[in-house]
């Protein structure tokens, strides 16, 4: 089974009541069957943002221990890349969050993310393959 890729703002829209995705992210998320997979860089954008939200840091750190939200991802094995990436994508700009999903998808062979972010629209893995973004961005 493939893995899906997490992104920054779908964590927050899940762990966050207040967001205006939340529903439609939490009836994603609840719906998965696929392992669920993200990067450090994205956890710590998702911590940041989520510091004003009672309890939401400690849940995505539980679902962290728990194996819910996997963490495969090495930059010491894939900063070439990562590097790379963004150095791709600076006129866009990809941020480091976004590049290390990017390499995460070449490494992990899978498209299939779970993003708010339109850039999305226009990164390529494997280098012409469009994401599937798992939730409509309109």
């Amino acid at each position: 089974m493939k893995p899906i890729l997490a992104d920054t703002g779908f964590l927050v829209a899940v762990y966050d009541k207040r967001e205006p995705f939340h529903s439609l992210c939490l009836r994603v998320y609840r719906a998965l069957d696929n392992p669920l997979v993200t990067c450090e860089p994205v956890i710590a954008e998702a911590l940041h943002l989520l510091r004003f939200a009672p309890g939401a840091a400690d849940d995505i750190l539980t679902s962290v221990e728990q194996g819910i939200l996997e963490i495969p991802f090495k930059l010491t094995e894939s900063s070439g890349p990562v590097k790379r990436i963004m150095k791709k994508y600076q006129d866009l700009p990809a941020d480091f969050a976004d590049a290390c999903l990017i390499a995460m998808a070449d490494e992990l062979d899978t498209g299939d993310i779970l993003t708010l972010d339109s850039h999305f629209k226009h990164y390529r893995w494997r280098r012409n393959r469009s994401f599937r973004l798992l939730i409509p961005l309109g």
